[in-house]
């Protein structure tokens, strides 16, 4: 072997994508149920393969390495698949709000140049309305579709081995578009080591198992629900179930039904299941782990919650798409009746200060501009140099949150530095 010739073998040796830490774990775990969905059970080696067959369909289309799909649709199996799918091709998965119509659907297909489009097939409609505009050439459907269609692609016996593309830790693995100071969303670029350095954050601070029974109710575009909860589960060989939306009876009936032990929800729907008579009539007894976050918690939700939900240990979780996301975590030891307001101190791969407008540390009890360093972090805004190197400015990532610490250094978020305006990203 000539020098060249070593130089890739060892990089081939030693690569650690997203998708060589999923076909780990379905090496370690092939014929364990991975995800559940409306009656569809994927095991981790069916996972994997169906990925490798929605990898090499994309290719066939005509993708390369480094172009980007717009996954456009509700949770399912298939959003999933599409995901990995990407991963395993090369391809940088592009996340879109399925609430998004009209202009705001195009701009996000636009500034992000997707030339795939993969959708629920109950969002043709609006598909339709942007096609003509969109530079999009291919689409397909997620499932109950004709042609490309993921579900099918994946189920299908098509060669199911993993195509050979050059991948690197370093490539762009996202393109998460995420609400900023002005009226138009900005793409946080998130590479493959960011998001393995974050899921090595969510393993260890959510204490996240190989025996994990996982509920999965909000949406998989949104950073939370995808890269805190759904992608560690799959790295440890959790089980995964998951459900199109947060609808109380549901998930309490699957709770008690599957015996769900970890679930995440931020406030608002943890405050809708408060107030469902499901909540009180199920045995949520398995429940192990509660994950909350993506807004302040009301500090008399928490105390409700705990109080009818006395068996789970309680998480807060604190961060925003750009640390992809995770920053903070408030534990269950941690979570004393003087700290229920805070969101913790910074996560395993995570360094924090609160910082005054000349980048000095703030006093404890004194407000300033949280601010991050941290492998978990973006690469960028794509596409926006100018707003990235104001994210960035004296080498850390300035979130855009007041906060202050206490004297013990936990973090409490007070306010935002600057109003946001949300116009289809996600804060």
């Amino acid at each position: 072997m000539d020098t060249r010739e070593i130089d890739q073998a060892v990089k081939r040796a030693r690569r650690n994508t997203i998708g060589d830490a999923v076909r780990r774990s379905a090496a370690l775990n092939p014929e364990k149920d991975a995800v559940l969905f409306s009656g569809r059970r994927w095991s981790y080696a069916e996972l994997s393969a169906g990925a490798n067959r929605v990898a090499n369909a994309l290719l066939a289309r005509g993708l390369e390495k480094g172009d980007r799909v717009a996954a456009y649709g509700m949770n399912s199996d298939a959003y999933v698949l599409l995901w990995l799918g990407c991963l395993r091709a090369g391809l940088i998965h592009v996340p879109v709000n399925f609430h998004l119509t009209g202009d705001e659907l195009l701009y996000i297909l636009e500034q992000s140049g997707s030339k795939a489009l993969l959708y629920d097939p109950h969002l043709e409609g609006n598909v339709e309305e942007v096609r003509g505009e969109a530079g999009a050439t291919i689409h397909g459907t997620l499932y109950d579709g004709d042609e490309l269609d993921v579900v099918d692609v994946a189920r299908s016996g098509e060669d199911a081995s993993e195509p050979g593309v050059d991948l690197d830790e370093e490539d762009v693995a996202q393109i998460l578009y995420t609400s900023g100071t002005t009226s138009s969303p900005k793409g946080a670029a998130l590479t493959h080591s960011a998001l393995l350095a974050e899921y090595v954050s969510c393993i260890e601070a959510l204490e996240f198992r190989h025996d994990d029974r996982v509920l999965h109710s909000l949406p998989l575009f949104h950073s939370a629900q995808m890269h805190v909860c759904i992608m560690p589960g799959l790295l440890v060989g959790a089980t995964n179930f998951v459900l199109v939306g947060p609808d109380p009876e549901e998930c309490c009936g699957l709770i008690e039904g599957e015996q769900i032990n970890s679930m995440f929800a931020p406030p608002t729907v943890w405050i809708s299941f408060l107030r469902h008579q499901a909540f009180a009539e199920r045995d949520l007894a398995s429940l192990e782990k509660v994950q909350y976050g993506a807004s302040i918690m009301p500090v008399p939700v928490l105390r409700e919650l705990r109080e009818r939900l006395p068996n789970p240990r309680f998480y807060n979780c604190y961060g925003q798409s750009e640390i992809s996301p995770l920053a903070t975590v408030l534990r269950p030891e941690e979570l004393t009746e003087e700290r229920l307001a805070s969101v913790g101190r910074p996560a395993l791969l995570v360094e924090t200060r609160v910082v005054d407008p000349d980048m000095n540390d703030a006093p404890p009890g004194e407000r300033g501009e949280i601010v991050h360093r941290s492998p978990h972090l973006m690469v960028g805004y794509w596409e926006k140099p100018d707003e990235t190197g104001e994210a960035f400015e004296g080498g850390w990532f300035h979130s855009g949150d007041l906060g202050l610490f206490d004297d013990e250094g936990y973090l409490y978020v007070v306010d935002r530095v600057k109003d946001v305006i949300n116009t289809g990203g996600i804060q």
